[in-house]
């Protein structure tokens, strides 16, 4: 019997493996994150094992670039998410919208 994989777009829940690997950082760092923003609510199974939407991955993108990458504390990452919550979300569009343009042109570039 022949099962069809999902494509990776289409996935329902990650896990706290999966979702630490696309940040490149350890599971405790995710677990910690969990407990600093409440905006990430993993659902839980049976055995207690964190399985996390892509609505959850994409506030751990958010969390990630407000903390990693311009280097918000923990507190002023909850601040902004709390007070600015649209123009974050703008920015990450725009990040993502960029990164895809960026990624187009490589490939342009080595079919040349």
């Amino acid at each position: 019997m022949m099962t069809k994989e999902r494509p990776e777009a289409a996935r329902i829940y990650y896990s706290i493996g999966e979702v630490a690997r696309m940040f490149d950082v350890n599971t405790s760092l995710i677990r910690f994150w969990e407990k600093e923003f409440d905006i990430i609510r993993p659902h839980k199974n049976k055995k207690g094992n964190r399985l996390f939407t892509q609505r959850d991955v994409d506030h751990f993108h958010t969390i990630y670039h407000l903390v990693k990458e311009r280097g918000y504390t923990l507190k002023g990452a909850r601040e902004v998410l709390k007070t600015k919550p649209g123009e974050v979300t703008r920015d990450m569009e725009v990040i993502k919208t960029l990164k895809n343009v960026r990624e187009f042109l490589v490939q342009l570039r080595s079919k040349l």
